[in-house]
């Protein structure tokens, strides 16, 4: 890669790691290692983690299974800007009920924050060296941060975002960004620094995505910085969980959503097409999406997730959907 090249990942689908740090449920390592197993059999070659989930459950997981794969043979992202550190006495039972981890989580966007938890993720992956790094929910939406997200942004904006170009250089890692729920720090970095890819979490889904066609979009274009995009099911909820994306009030879902997930089923079931592979073809669509990640908590959900990737959508289905509204007119659909 020359100079001054943003990284993009080269293979446009990969595996979420949010079940795997028992983020909804207890995940067993037994059941961990069949879906890896499953994702890996099925093609996949791009996996998504980050210490947050499950306050290191899921990188030790994703770690131990990877590590005796060629590391030249698949991608990998995490993030930066949590650090754990293990406490007899620790809160993580308070972030992740269904985790055993010992942790607890530090807030720390500076320099030397970044770069311990670079070196923190590869010691508990296993690996030589990490793909991409995405800066984490330093974001208006996060209540656990000790600040004001702005005044946590320009730690990172002096801090980490320069230590991960750093890093860039000497081979560390191959690109960064930042992972965030919410458009207004994804507007920041794209304006005010030089990241290779974001992380565009539960803002561009079937659900919802108005907001980043209009906003985030046109200045990722201007910029030529392109998205993975997370969270296309919004959690789960557009293949029918009883949540909405995620946090403590997930399962407060606004009656607006309700409606428009029937309304989305019936046009489904009209034109026979299974609403959650509509749901992930849709969120692949737009020209400044790079991949898409998904999570999954089994073996059956990866193989039908890969499935879902190859399956025609009639076109119809689309322009039914513009007819009544349910998506915007200008947002790109599938070929």
């Amino acid at each position: 890669m020359r100079a001054g090249e943003h990284y993009l990942p080269p293979v446009s689908f990969g595996l979420g790691g949010v079940p795997h740090g028992n983020e909804f449920e207890v995940i067993t390592d037994e059941d961990a290692y069949e879906t890896l197993h499953a994702a890996w059999s099925a093609g996949v070659r791009y996996y998504d983690v980050a210490p947050w989930y499950g306050l290191g459950l899921a990188e030790r997981r994703f770690g131990n299974y990877l590590h005796n794969k060629n590391r030249d043979e698949y991608i990998l992202s995490t993030k930066v800007g949590k650090l754990l550190k293990a406490s007899q006495h620790n809160s993580g039972k308070s972030y992740f009920p269904f985790s055993p981890s010992p942790n607890d989580v530090v807030f720390d966007y500076t320099a030397d924050g970044v770069r311990r938890s670079v070196e923190d993720s590869l010691q508990r992956l296993g690996i030589s060296h990490i793909d991409v790094a995405f800066v984490h929910d330093i974001s208006p939406d996060n209540e656990l941060l000790p600040t004001p997200w702005q005044q946590q942004f320009d730690i990172a904006l002096h801090g980490a975002f320069q230590a991960l170009g750093r890093m860039k250089e000497e081979g560390v890692i191959k690109g960064w960004g930042i992972g965030v729920n919410t458009p207004e720090p994804m507007l920041r970095v794209l304006r005010e620094a030089g990241p290779d890819v974001c992380l565009l979490a539960s803002q561009y889904s079937l659900i919802e995505h108005a907001n980043a066609l209009r906003t985030i979009f046109p200045v990722a274009r201007e910029r030529n910085v392109k998205s993975v995009i997370g969270s296309s099911l919004n959690a789960g909820f557009i293949s029918g969980s009883s949540r909405h994306n995620y946090g403590r009030n997930s399962w407060n879902i606004p009656r607006q959503y309700i409606e428009k997930r029937e309304k989305l089923r019936a046009v489904a079931a009209e034109f026979g097409v299974d609403l959650r592979t509509a749901a992930l073809r849709f969120s692949t669509a737009p020209d400044v999406v790079a991949a898409l990640v998904v999570g999954a908590r089994s073996a059956e959900q990866i193989v039908a997730d890969v499935t879902s990737m190859q399956t025609t959508i009639p076109p119809d289905f689309w322009s039914e959907l513009k007819r009544q509204k349910l998506i915007e007119q200008d947002a790109p659909t599938p070929n």
